[in-house]
């Protein structure tokens, strides 16, 4: 096992603590708040329209204000390939602030555990399958969302300064795709599996007879549910303490072409789907090698088929009819 890796023989105790999810109101922030009311802790949330986590002052003050003894760093700009690309500048300068903002004001306020939830596409694009944490910085990274990986590897890097500098317990969670309740269904912003959902019930309701995807239909991911990822954070915050990310996932790999056959199945749409190769792909396969955290106990529950039959339905819950 890596020296760097440090689980703690006493787990941290979430009972009786202040615990703020930054970012409550995404996909990942709402799975950690339905994770935490498990543990006996006080949650503390705060609306992005109250509080801009770009602006340092406002953030600085809300944290010495509300005082949280452990915090959740789950706010940032999301978006699918193509939002990635547009706009790189923004995706690069609000993740840049909105972490340094958080972290730095967490380290003043003397917060005791700070969890900064990273991205995949922090690897390099040509990175050896499963990605292994110790691929970090070993290649270039792929162009359309290096603005946002730039921007995550910079967060990472800055839990680990703080940690080697001013021994706080700062550490870092590198998930792999995630789905599930409370995705986010968008023409321009929506990752793979929503965009897939949101195209095929489209279809089916308006009696197309194929769909149009982009690219090859070749590229393999691995999806992880949301919930499956809420829970491998709270295994962190309770039983790790280290400077080295530590990657979260599912263990496999699924390619784009077979789930969006899975999902078709799922949704009723019965006509072609046809793949645009003229369109980029991105990286060919992300596989996340997730050994550290399977040999200290934690392992996802949910498999694919369910978690997508689960994402459906919220899709459903969510429309306007």
């Amino acid at each position: 096992m890596h020296s760097d890796v440090d689980w703690l023989h006493t787990p941290y105790e979430l009972a009786g603590k202040r615990v703020w999810v930054a970012g409550a109101g995404g996909m990942v922030g709402g799975a950690l708040i339905r994770r935490l009311r498990r543990e006996e802790c006080e949650l503390i949330t705060v609306p992005k329209r109250e509080l801009d986590l770009r602006n340092q002052q406002y953030t600085h003050d809300w944290i010495k204000a509300n005082k949280p003894d452990v915090v959740i760093l789950a706010a940032a700009r999301v978006g699918g390939i193509a939002a990635n690309d547009k706009y790189r500048a923004d995706f690069l300068y609000d993740n840049l602030m909105i972490e340094g903002n958080v972290i730095h004001g967490s380290y003043l306020s003397g917060v005791e555990k700070l969890l900064f939830l990273g991205s995949s596409c922090i690897y390099p694009k040509n990175s050896s399958q499963p990605i292994r944490e110790s691929d970090l910085l070993t290649g270039a990274l792929e162009t359309t969302n290096e603005s946002y990986a730039v921007a995550k590897i910079s967060g990472m890097k800055m839990c680990e300064a703080y940690r080697h500098q001013y021994g706080c317990d700062f550490i870092s969670a590198m998930p792999c795709n995630l789905y599930g309740v409370g995705d986010r269904y968008d023409v321009f912003n929506s990752h793979v599996i929503p965009a897939l959902i949101m195209k095929m019930h489209e279809a089916k309701i308006n009696g197309l007879s194929e769909v149009n995807l982009w690219g090859s239909g070749k590229p393999r991911r691995e999806f992880l549910y949301v919930d499956d990822l809420a829970d491998g954070l709270i295994f962190l915050i309770k039983n790790y303490s280290g400077a080295m990310h530590v990657n979260i996932g599912a263990g496999e790999d699924i390619s784009i072409s077979s789930v969006s056959n899975m999902i078709a199945e799922l949704v009723g749409f019965n006509g072609r789907i046809i793949f645009d190769s003229s369109m980029p792909d991105g990286v060919y396969q992300k596989l996340m090698d997730c050994t550290l955290l399977r040999q200290a106990g934690w392992r996802h529950s949910i498999n694919l088929a369910d978690g997508l039959r689960l994402a459906y339905k919220d899709y459903l819950g969510r429309m306007i009819t």
